[in-house]
């Protein structure tokens, strides 16, 4: 789903998925207001959304999506990169954020990673938006017993490597520090998605912001 007040936006984006195997866009919407009644008509499994939209802004249309939809993940659309309202979007369940000037390519990849669960900010942005971000994932929402748990359900590696997530590093940088393959590296951030019931990594690095794993 493509979710933005700009028509030739929306008529771009639609235009490079659509022409993808695998890829459809079934729905569209001109602000975030409009969201949940077109998803409860038009089930999608990934919405592009625009930060600053009319009456309801992404950030806004974010927090009702995951509320809602669990298992739909948002990537939130923006022309300034690591826009406060980027930072507060992750913060409310979107998944990471592209800018508006993106290549075609970037965006197809950036789909298909959301849902497979995977990250969509480059590592470099990923450093700088953790950092910026730090105070406002470590306070909001306060963590509770549930979120202690999920963290001490995790063995002492897959600490290690949800920390090294949240300070932006890639499964192959993951990999290089622990000298393991990558393929031991993604199933460590498989367990640790199970185990933390995150939908992905950034909402697993959320939380080990919030319950004070990372500082």
């Amino acid at each position: 789903m493509v979710v933005d007040d700009q028509d030739l936006v929306r008529a771009g984006f639609r235009m490079v998925l659509d022409a993808q195997p695998g890829i459809s866009v079934v729905a569209e919407a001109a602000d975030g207001d409009e969201v949940l009644a077109v998803l409860a008509d038009l089930p999608a499994d990934v919405v592009l959304m625009d930060i600053r939209m009319p009456r309801v802004d992404g950030v806004e249309a974010t927090r009702r999506v995951v509320a809602h939809h669990p298992d739909t993940k948002v990537i939130v659309l923006t022309t300034f990169d690591l826009d406060s309202s980027v930072t507060a979007a992750i913060a409310a369940g979107a998944s990471g954020f592209l800018l508006k000037d993106v290549t075609p390519e970037f965006m197809i990849e950036a789909v298909r990673s959301v849902h497979r669960g995977d990250a969509v900010v480059d590592p470099v942005s990923t450093r700088r938006l953790l950092r910026q971000a730090a105070p406002l994932l470590a306070g909001s929402p306060q963590p509770d017993r549930g979120d202690a748990a999920r963290i001490a359900a995790l063995t002492p590696r897959e600490r290690e490597v949800l920390t090294l997530m949240a300070h932006g590093a890639t499964n192959a940088e993951i990999a290089a520090a622990h000298f393991v393959a990558e393929t031991t590296v993604k199933t460590h951030v498989g367990n640790i998605l199970a185990k933390t019931g995150s939908r992905d990594r950034v909402q697993a690095v959320v939380l080990a912001f919030r319950t004070g794993l990372v500082h």
